[in-house]
């Protein structure tokens, strides 16, 4: 009797699902860029990008809960004009030499159905701290063909005032509104 109870407990144990715990996933700095783009004097929308981030996503489908970690290196810039890139790098934009680093850290993340739609947290620029929604418009987890490893990403974007972060000199001539666009792709530790 008690091999048969512990054998049906045995067996419903390898029968029932596999509970989801929450798992760890490093940016990879290769695939993640936040890009950032503002009005030029109303004639034209200018597009850069920060080529330098690094960071942990924590993702737990089955809780549909995460975290986002994200630091950006303000000093890698990519305007695609050299020049352009040392000006917006100088104190009346990023400060990179009294602030080298932009963080973003999640508080909490939105699900809607299997996937995260919303990701609420502070980003930090320039020694300011404000509270931003990132709105996700595509998210992916899946292994990844080519290194085997399970990786997850994502796109997602918010909306800004560089006036907020003690950044807005020039405006409204050049735009105060910026919007921040995140591409990024994390693999399992």
């Amino acid at each position: 009797m008690i091999r048969r109870i512990l054998a049906t407990t045995v067996l419903a144990a390898a029968a029932a699902p596999a509970l989801a715990a929450p798992q760890t996933y490093v940016v990879e700095p290769t695939h993640t860029y936040p890009r950032f783009s503002y009005s030029h004097f109303g004639y034209s929308t200018q597009l850069s990008r920060f080529n330098k981030t690094s960071g942990k996503v924590v993702f737990d489908s089955a809780a549909k809960t995460g975290s986002v970690d994200i630091s950006i290196d303000t000093t890698s810039v990519d305007t695609g004009f050299a020049t352009f890139d040392e000006h917006i790098q100088g104190a009346d934009f990023l400060d990179t030499a009294k602030y080298p680093t932009a963080t973003f850290k999640s508080t909490r993340v939105v699900f809607e159905g299997e996937k995260p739609a919303k990701i609420e947290g502070n980003l930090t620029l320039k020694g300011v701290t404000k509270p931003v929604t990132l709105t996700v418009t595509s998210f992916q987890a899946m292994p990844h063909p080519m290194l085997k490893k399970d990786a997850i990403g994502a796109n997602a974007y918010t909306l800004v005032k560089r006036s907020d972060f003690n950044a807005g000199k020039y405006a409204p001539n050049v735009g105060d509104e910026v919007r921040i666009d995140i591409a990024i792709e994390a693999i399992k530790e």
